[in-house]
């Protein structure tokens, strides 16, 4: 296969401070696309094609051009949170090139003398400010890409709240071009006025007291709002342990609750998605409060009954099941539409649930365990661990 189509990462220069070879092949090639903003320097006496509003539309401009020489302009580094990261999803390797200029990620990096090893780098860039709570830690520096003047004051609201208002935000705009401009602000009390192109550097300090949120999974029962139907801390840690996140996988959490466990899920492991199955319809608003408030806004919520509402759903790479543990349809349902590989897990507290998961585990093998966990309390004057109800605990992988 030959390749037909370049991407070229530009500069704050524009296209005519490209280098020589990025310059030759816009110049040689028979179709330009990109942004309004980079085509409007763009001299050569190629078909100059302005970017779609949406995505899909994107791809279906690139792709009609399929085996003719065609050039892909975006700013900086394509593959770093730009539109060449998404082409490489969607096209063979060996259909493209890409030739980066330096990131806006690398100069603000440059300019505020932090190692970019040791960075946290994030795209907020039409997407939800919450996408940074995951990276906010005593210590942490996150450069960011943003959508408009308003992403900076937002995420300083963020951070202020989350108890890190003595964090300080820098605003870089125009990195490498003639009007650069870089200025630093506490978060709390933010008063910086930043154009709409910039890069937000954080540079994350706790206030006294500052609840640490990790993404170890096992957070705090109270980082999560819900209506006591909460799998607590103790006996999540231990599922999450099972169900065993990784990169890019898929959990369908059947009977989510208040999605602590998809959302923990999500928070664990890079690109990880879950689905939330929920039938009570005053616990989807819980999922989607606390799937802001930790950082992974973009958990999907299913409201319906189980398991009808599971119908249509995309092939999970482990499911939990919270609920209905005793109800074969519904085990059955998750079971097939499992992959091969996939990690299946149920808690019961249940005696019905108990013996589902005893025939179950008879069945298909896998571990059954029992959690036990006691809490101190207090008896009067006295303090004693007092028990809650016991999980069992059947975790199996589908062979």
């Amino acid at each position: 296969m030959t390749a037909w189509l370049d991407i070229v990462g530009v500069g704050e220069g524009g296209v005519s401070d490209l280098p020589p070879v990025s310059a030759a092949i816009v110049t040689a090639a028979k179709t330009v696309l990109g942004p309004k903003r980079l085509l409007d320097g763009l001299s050569s006496a190629a078909r100059k094609v302005e970017w779609e509003p949406t995505l899909d539309a994107m791809l279906a401009q690139v792709k009609r051009r399929r085996n003719t020489a065609t050039v892909v302009l975006a700013s900086g580094d394509p593959l770093w949170f730009g539109i060449g990261a998404t082409l490489a999803k969607h096209l063979d390797a060996a259909e493209f090139g890409v030739h980066p200029s330096p990131s806006s990620f690398q100069l603000a990096a440059a300019r505020l003398r932090w190692p970019l090893q040791h960075l946290a780098t994030v795209s907020l860039h039409a997407r939800p400010p919450e996408l940074l709570h995951p990276h906010v830690a005593p210590g942490n520096r996150v450069l960011a890409l943003t959508s408009d003047a308003t992403t900076a004051p937002h995420v300083a609201r963020l951070l202020a709240e989350r108890g890190y208002g003595r964090s300080i935000l820098t605003v870089l705009e125009n990195l490498g071009g003639a009007g650069e401009r870089i200025a630093s602000a506490e978060a709390l009390g933010f008063d910086l006025a930043p154009g709409d192109f910039y890069v937000l550097a954080v540079d994350c300090a706790a206030d006294p007291g500052a609840a640490l949120l990790p993404p170890v999974p096992g957070l705090p029962d109270d980082a999560f709002v819900s209506d006591g139907q909460l799998t607590k801390r103790e006996v999540r840690a231990a599922t999450l342990a099972k169900l065993a996140p990784y990169p890019g996988a898929l959990l369908w959490d059947v009977g989510a609750g208040c999605g602590s466990i998809g959302i923990e899920w999500m928070r664990a492991a890079r690109d990880a998605h879950a689905v939330a199955f929920e039938r009570e319809g005053e616990r989807l608003q819980m999922i989607a409060v606390n799937a802001a408030r930790l950082g992974v806004p973009g958990i999907r919520i299913e409201n319906g009954e189980a398991p009808d509402s599971l119908a249509g759903m995309p092939v999970p790479d482990a499911v939990f099941l919270g609920g209905g543990v005793a109800d074969e349809t519904l085990f059955h349902t998750c079971w097939t539409a499992l992959r091969r590989g996939g990690r299946f897990v149920a808690n019961a507290v249940t005696l019905e649930g108990e013996q589902a998961l005893y025939a179950r585990q008879g069945r298909l093998g896998g571990d059954l365990v029992r959690i036990d966990v006691a809490i101190l309390d207090s008896i009067g004057e006295h303090r004693a661990l007092r028990p809650r109800m016991a999980v069992t605990q059947w975790s199996v992988t589908k062979p």
